[in-house]
C-alpha cells in the first residue's frame, strides 16, 4: 500500500474513535470509518509481473484506454495513447520502459474532465521523458482530472528506471497519456482495459546490424 493510505486511514480511524468517545455512540464514527476503509483501498499497491524483452511498452497506469491517436511533434512523427483512471482503479503510476529518465516538466494548470480533450493541455500535469538504451524516447505524461488535485512524482532527471518500476502516482480520477515512437507498434486499441506494470501497450521494432527492423511481431499478429 502507498503510506499515504496510511496516513488518510489512520487519521480517520483516530476521529471516529474521538467521536465514539464524546458521544458514546457508533453512529457518529461510521462515516470516517467508511472514509477510512475507502482510503486504504484506493491507496493499495499490488504487486504486478513485469514482461521480459527488448522494446516492449508496459502500461504506466491501470485504467482504460480511449484513444490512440498519430501526432505530429517537433522531433517526427508520434503516436499518443490516452488512458483514463476512475477513482477505482490503482492509482500507482510505474515507469514504461527501462533507461535513464531525461526530462521532467510540471505545468500547473486547472482541473477539467480527464475526459474531455482539452485536459491534455490545460490541466495540471507532469510530463517525463525516458531515454531507452537502444536510443528511442517514451514519454507519458500524468494530468490531473476533475477530482485529482495532487500529481506525485518521485525520481529525477538522471535516474536510471526499470520497466515496471514505481514511479509515484496520481491522487483520484485522471489521466495519463503516452507518447510512443512513430514506428511503435500498438497492442491495444481503445476500449481496452489495461495494467501499470504488466500490460504491454506496444513493441518498439529493434534495428539488426544491417539497419533494417525486425518485424517478427508484424508476422505473429498476421
Amino acid at each position: 500500500m502507498v503510506r499515504d493510505g496510511y496516513y488518510y486511514g489512520i487519521s480517520l480511524l483516530v476521529v471516529a474513535a474521538l467521536l465514539y468517545f464524546l458521544t458514546g455512540s457508533w453512529l457518529w464514527p461510521i462515516v470516517p470509518v467508511l472514509l477510512a476503509l475507502f482510503f486504504l483501498w484506493f491507496f493499495r499497491d499490488p504487486r504486478r509481473s513485469i514482461p521480459q524483452g527488448e522494446g516492449l511498452v508496459v502500461s504506466p497506469a491501470d485504467g482504460k484506454v480511449t484513444s490512440v491517436l498519430r501526432v505530429a511533434t517537433p522531433d517526427g512523427d508520434s503516436q499518443r495513447m490516452s488512458i483514463f483512471l476512475n477513482v477505482f482503479n490503482v492509482h500507482v503510476n510505474r515507469s514504461p520502459i527501462s533507461g535513464v529518465l531525461h526530462e521532467v516538466r510540471y505545468q500547473k494548470g486547472q482541473y477539467l474532465n480527464a475526459m474531455n480533450p482539452e485536459s491534455a493541455e490545460k490541466n495540471e500535469q507532469n510530463l517525463a521523458v525516458v531515454l531507452a538504451d537502444e536510443g528511442y524516447t517514451v514519454a507519458f505524461k500524468q494530468i490531473a482530472g476533475l477530482l485529482a488535485r495532487r500529481i506525485v512524482f518521485r525520481p529525477t532527471p538522471g535516474t536510471r528506471l526499470q520497466r515496471g518500476e514505481r514511479i509515484g502516482l496520481i491522487k483520484f480520477g485522471s489521466r495519463v497519456d503516452v507518447i510512443l515512437p512513430g514506428n511503435a507498434q500498438i497492442l491495444v486499441k481503445p476500449g481496452d482495459h489495461v495494467q501499470g506494470g504488466s500490460t504491454v501497450l506496444a513493441r518498439i521494432p529493434q534495428k539488426d546490424p544491417l539497419g533494417q527492423e525486425d518485424d517478427l511481431l508484424v508476422e505473429t499478429l498476421v
